[in-house]
């Protein structure tokens, strides 16, 4: 299995860094743009490390769980996506302007791309020869780019959201559309570099009738009123964004404005007939950031809200929420629950915005870093208010012992908690498997020690992606003792290591019969496992 490597501060940094994160929450982050950052390090031993001379860039960046995405040739800066949507056709007239640094000298490179009907790519300004092979868009500069090079990829395309594609990030809506790219499909939305690691600055410029509205991740920077009964809307990020995080929407919605703690900017997006029934489950955002914050310090981004799309329809997409950046895809009928139904997923959603959004994975076998970190905030926030879980239990120690229980059976069927593959990638082993390591770390270290590694951790990598094998080192350096061994354990064991604290904890033997699957032969949707719901 491939690790993404990467430089950590030094101890005395991390310490001072450490220190200085205890004293509790400040008010809401508001930084300046560093959406486009000048640099990015390639992967340590990747082809872009190296001086080429001219050639095709290798069409990967390594991922483990998904080695055909991306191209190690280039680094995005930034996205400028304009998109077009015709009410009457439902389709999308898209152009997709892309700022990237090359890692090499190249005379090919590639995007992923899937389900675009392409018209027209300019490299540079030039018109570029292309090819669409499987989920490649291929190029050729009309000249060779030279190595460290910024330049600009335009690419003109129409999309039709109803295509049926082997997957898709569209959600088809009655009034128009949202997008959900997690894990590996923002690239039939709009050509990338569909890798986490990859995080660009995000520019949004979205054209509809009058009669709709169009919303982006980040906040509303301009709005055109144009001929034709038309209204261009234009979004921009002031943080980069992985590109599995991006959400755009077109639909018949309202806007409902508050504020949250410090006077962070809230916005929720709703459908219009909607938006009295939902302002319930709305209402209850303010005090969800107010209690993360108190734990993992200021939220990270400009704005946050939630997006329940105009679609009910159970096939829309497969699963209860997703954490697209700064707006939080629902379906409408979830949220008309009771606090007590919602409350603890909708912590685990925001929590995504620390872990997952701030802070991505730097390859998909790093997913527990996301979801047990939004499981085990998600749980803290159930049992503190005495809802009880789907089994009944009310405590983190009693589900903890349950989870324990299942360990071996777990990574007898999943695999270890951060070694998954596609097949098995959001099982319960990267949910409450990675609770649970989590848990095991807390016990060891203690309650503020282990504080201090997760806000440390969340400052460190602020902006980026991030490694299990950083979380370990940032863990070692402020607890003041080298836990590789311990954590590497818990992460890619075969077996449950013992839990510390708690000798009397057993772990349930696997039957011999048990295998396991190289499918989702259960009928159980990738997303579904979270213990919050």
């Amino acid at each position: 299995m491939r690790h993404r490597t990467r430089v950590t501060a030094p101890a005395a940094a991390l310490f001072g860094t450490a220190a200085a994160l205890t004293a509790g929450a400040t008010a809401y982050a508001a930084p300046g743009n560093s959406a486009a950052p000048d640099t990015k390090e390639p992967r340590a031993g990747a082809p872009g490390t190296a001086d080429h001379s001219a050639g095709p860039a290798p069409e990967t960046l390594g991922d483990p769980v998904f080695p055909s995405l991306g191209n190690d040739g280039y680094r995005v800066l930034a996205y400028h996506l304009d998109l077009c949507y015709d009410a009457t056709t439902a389709l999308v007239d898209a152009t997709a302007t892309l700022t990237l640094r090359t890692t090499r000298a190249l005379t090919r490179l590639s995007l992923d791309a899937l389900g675009l009907d392409v018209r027209d790519v300019r490299v540079a300004g030039r018109r570029a020869v292309f090819e669409q092979a499987e989920e490649k868009l291929r190029l050729t500069p009309a000249r060779p780019l030279p190595a460290k090079a910024v330049t600009t990829v335009r690419v003109t395309y129409t999309a039709d959201p109803r295509r049926t594609l082997a997957h898709t990030a569209w959600v088809p809506t009655p009034d128009g559309f949202a997008v959900c790219p997690q894990p590996n499909s923002a690239h039939t939305v709009f050509p990338c570099n569909d890798d986490p690691s990859d995080k660009a600055g995000f520019t949004f410029r979205i054209t509809v009738p009058a009669t709709l509205r169009a919303v982006a991740s980040g906040s509303l920077v301009r709005t055109e009123h144009l001929a034709g009964d038309r209204v261009a809307y234009t979004y921009r990020s002031r943080a980069p964004i992985a590109t599995e995080l991006v959400q755009i929407t077109v639909g018949d919605y309202v806007i409902r404005n508050r504020r949250g703690p410090h006077g962070l900017p809230l916005r929720d997006v709703v459908p219009t007939a909607r938006a009295e029934a939902l302002e319930p489950a709305l209402a209850l955002t303010p005090g969800l950031v107010e209690w993360i914050e108190a734990r993992l310090g200021a939220y990270p981004f400009e704005t946050y809200g939630l997006l329940p799309c105009n679609s009910d329809d159970p096939k829309a997409f497969d699963f209860t929420g997703l954490e697209t950046q700064t707006l939080t895809l629902y379906k409408p009928n979830y949220l008309l629950q009771e606090e007590q139904k919602i409350g603890s997923h909708m912590m685990h959603e925001l929590v995504h915005s620390y872990f997952g959004n701030s802070v991505s994975p730097a390859t998909w076998a790093d997913l527990w870093l996301n979801e047990g970190h939004a499981d085990f905030y998600g749980l803290l926030y159930r049992y503190e208010r005495g809802w009880a879980d789907s089994l009944g239990l009310t405590s983190l120690e009693a589900r903890m012992k349950d989870t324990y229980a299942r360990g071996d059976q777990w990574r007898k069927t999943s695999g270890p908690v951060a070694a998954p593959n596609a097949a098995n990638l959001f099982d319960n082993q990267r949910y409450l498997g990675g609770v649970l390591v989590l848990y095991a770390l807390r016990r060891l270290v203690g309650e503020d020690v282990f504080r201090a590694v997760e806000r440390t951790f969340l400052a460190r990598f602020r902006d980026a992606s991030a490694s299990t094998d950083d979380y370990i080192a940032v863990a070692s350096h402020v607890s003041g003792q080298d836990l590789t061994g311990f954590l590497r354990e818990w992460l890619y064991g075969t077996t449950t290591p013992r839990m510390p604290g708690h000798p009397d904890w057993t772990v349930a033997p696997v039957p011999p019969s048990l295998v396991a699957p190289n499918h989702r032969s259960d009928g159980q949707h990738w997303h579904e496992n979270s213990a919050t719901l």
